[in-house]
C-alpha cells in the first residue's frame, strides 16, 4: 500500500479556498512577470532609439550631404513604343 492510499482527501468545502488561493498566487506571478517583461522591452527600445541617432549622427559626421545629395532624384520618362513595336 502506498501512502497516498492511507491519507484521507481534503473535503470540497476545505479545498476550495486552497484551490483559489493558488489561481490567485498564478494570476499575480504572471502579471508581475509580465510587467518585468515591459519594463525590460521599454528600456531596449529607448536604447535602441539612442544608438539609432547617435549612429545617423556620426554618419552625418563623416560624410555631409552635399548638394547633390540634396536634389530630387527624378525617374526618366518611360519609353512609349509606335504602334508597329510590339513585344509580342
Amino acid at each position: 500500500m502506498s501512502i497516498f492510499a492511507i491519507a484521507p482527501a481534503l473535503p470540497l468545502h476545505a479545498a476550495g479556498k486552497y484551490v483559489a488561493g493558488a489561481y490567485v498566487v498564478f494570476v499575480l506571478v504572471i502579471l508581475i512577470y509580465v510587467t518585468i517583461m515591459a519594463v525590460r522591452l521599454g528600456r531596449t527600445e529607448r536604447a535602441l532609439v539612442e544608438l539609432n541617432h547617435e549612429l545617423t549622427r556620426r554618419e552625418n559626421e563623416a560624410h555631409p550631404p552635399d548638394a547633390r545629395d540634396l536634389e530630387i532624384e527624378r525617374e526618366p520618362a518611360p519609353v512609349s513604343s509606335g504602334p508597329g513595336d510590339s513585344p509580342l
